[in-house]
């Protein structure tokens, strides 16, 4: 094996919310911000509309300060986050960071130096709950956050939280269009509108925004999202004859804006794209669609060792060499979010050598096999590595054949059973990330503690 890479860590993280990181680290994820930056690029070449930069679990795990700031300078004048406690962090990156905040009102309109967030997903509590100082709603507010509704119950929550702030608070009335997850259904959507014409006469509330989710995007000849967008028509004339008028509507993830131009609609949220992987490898991988993965994931090898053929690795004793062997110890484990299902299947490369994972994956480190610790004929074959030689999880595929033979998030995802999203945000907070800069940034200063 040749061209093997020393492990050298980095001398700072970016994100004081990591766990470990600096020398003390064993691990890290090498996100590019870069490729982030031509992600956006690519995206909102191929929407033509204004786009929301999704960077809920802490930016699909990839970091959410430094992704949200790079967003921005790539022209995204929407952020959004699905659990409130992350929009109100993400606020204070943003502050940190000098991003002014947006300008009040419903028909200001937001600019990527003063964007608008958005977050879906709100504590459960009671009109007169959030009417109280501190609670949920008026942190919410206080925050200058657009809030998504689907029941009277939030509608009321969210309006006398307002008005016990004294100020209107934007809303985006969400309707289930088929999802059959967040959402008003088509039975109680009347009743929710006429809940939220009246909360806007009394000026608790304004209904800035419609939105919904598509449920199979990524399966275009489905003819799902033909179903969801006449739902979503239907329930907007619902909206309207409630004397609703929201100004903005949006339906369509990474799947549907690449996929379905119809339903672009007057905003598009980029999710998993932005990260340079596609909704469905299997339609077209993220590199045909012009993407670049953003992460990389790799270790040192702690520990080069000769085992005997017949040897068990790990729990279980689930792989026996079948020759004597070399094999290596890499300190990344479930803990870290590397699956449990790569158990002897989960590819790894050290160098120019293309491995898997042998033995079942541990709390805390894999095992990797290095290949024959001797030949046919017997004679003793060198360890192709040594500790402190650089095993990559995942990251871009290499640019050429010469290049090292780098497994991807959708190989991992096929080897585990599930979807390459899964691979990236399960990334454990033990795990500290590093940053590329993207080139041409307009200088916002990178906020500290960007992951929690």
């Amino acid at each position: 094996m040749c061209a093997v890479t020393t492990w050298q860590p980095p001398s700072s993280a970016l994100g004081a919310g990591n766990l470990v990181h600096g020398p003390a680290a064993t691990s890290r994820a090498v996100v590019d911000l870069g490729a982030v930056a031509h992600n956006a690029a690519v995206l909102a070449r191929a929407a033509g509309t204004p786009w929301m930069a999704v960077v809920k679990a802490d930016a699909y795990g990839h970091g959410l300060g430094p992704v949200a700031t790079t967003c921005l300078d790539a022209g995204a004048a929407w952020l959004g986050v699905a659990q409130l406690a992350e929009a109100l962090h993400l606020r204070r990156l943003l502050d940190e960071a000098g991003v002014a905040r947006p300008q009040p009102g419903p028909d200001a309109v937001p600019t990527s130096r003063a964007p608008r967030l958005l977050t879906w997903i709100l504590p459960v509590v009671t009109a007169q709950e959030a009417a109280r100082p501190g609670s949920s709603v008026r942190a919410a507010l206080d925050a200058d956050l657009d809030l998504s509704v689907a029941t009277v119950d939030q509608a009321r929550a969210v309006a006398v939280g307002a008005r016990a702030q004294g100020v209107r608070a934007r809303v985006h009335l969400k309707i289930d269009t088929g999802m059959s997850r967040g959402g008003a259904v088509a039975e109680d959507l009347a009743e929710v509108a006429r809940v939220l014409r009246e909360e806007e006469q009394a000026s608790g509330l304004v209904v800035v925004g419609l939105w919904s989710h598509l449920s199979r995007a990524d399966e275009p000849a489905s003819g799902s999202t033909q179903e969801h967008l006449a739902r979503f028509r239907a329930g907007e004339e619902v909206v309207r004859q409630a004397g609703l008028r929201p100004r903005l509507r949006h339906l369509a993830a990474t799947g549907g804006l690449l996929w379905h131009p119809q339903a672009r609609l007057d905003l598009v949220r980029a999710g998993i794209g932005l990260y340079g992987l596609s909704p469905d490898p299997s339609l077209v991988s993220g590199q045909e669609l012009g993407l670049r993965p953003a992460m990389r994931l790799e270790a040192p090898l702690t520990l080069v060792k000769r085992i005997a053929a017949g040897q068990a690795v790990s729990y279980g004793g689930t792989w026996t060499a079948p020759t004597d062997r070399w094999v290596g110890v890499v300190p990344l484990g479930y803990s870290d979010g590397v699956p449990r299902a790569a158990s002897s299947c989960g590819p790894v490369s050290v160098g120019r050598y293309r491995t898997t994972v042998v033995g079942r994956v541990c709390m805390d480190q894999v095992v990797v096999d290095l290949g024959p610790a001797a030949g046919p004929d017997g004679v003793a074959v060198p360890a192709p590595a040594a500790a402190g030689d650089v095993a990559v999880l995942w990251g871009a595929p290499s640019p050429g054949p010469d290049g090292p033979p780098v497994p991807t998030a959708d190989e991992w995802a096929r080897a585990c059973d599930t979807i390459n999203y899964e691979i990236v945000t399960r990334l454990g907070p033990r795990v500290p990330r590093y940053y590329l800069p993207a080139g041409g940034a307009t200088g916002y200063a990178q906020p500290t503690g960007s992951e929690e």
